[in-house]
């Protein structure tokens, strides 16, 4: 797939589920968390991402953290109350999630969402857009709502 066609299916999936996010598309890389605020002009914290990790048996877990914090496949596994996740490579999370790291959405495809605490204190959020060289806007309520994310502490 093209970078603009895993767009495009993120756009859609927003649209056919009625989702109120705004769909940005950068012509530099916002792949990091520093390139993503030098181009929407904000702050680290006004960014999540999402980390994909795997369960032993196959399933996806998307834990979202601030820009600025990491995620913890350990608290991810003490809060399921599963044996402790590993975080997908490269690979698996484009298999997984139908998205190319760098750009994997908050939402769109087969997952269990977790939403780190500190995410819900904010207003509004930046995450992954599809591509490196996009974003999504969101409120985080409406965020919490679209991937149905459980809200806990997955932070290290």
């Amino acid at each position: 797939m093209t970078q603009i066609q895993y767009e495009q299916k993120l756009k859609s999936w927003i649209a056919e589920n009625h989702v109120q996010a705004e769909h940005l598309h950068f012509e530099n890389s916002v792949h990091t968390v520093e390139e993503a605020c030098a181009q929407a002009k904000a702050q680290p914290d006004d960014f999540v991402k999402t980390i994909c990790m795997i369960t032993n048996d196959g399933k996806v877990i998307g834990a979202i953290v601030l820009g600025s914090d990491r995620a913890s496949t350990t608290k991810v596994g003490e809060v399921l109350k599963i044996e402790r996740p590993r975080t997908a490579t490269p690979e698996e999370a484009l298999e997984k999630t139908g998205y190319i790291v760098g750009g994997t959405p908050p939402f769109g495809y087969e997952a269990t969402f977790l939403m780190d605490q500190k995410v819900m204190e904010k207003e509004t959020v930046y995450a992954g857009g599809g591509t490196p060289n996009a974003l999504i806007r969101i409120s985080t309520k409406e965020l919490q709502k679209a991937n149905d994310a459980q809200v806990m502490r997955v932070r290290k």
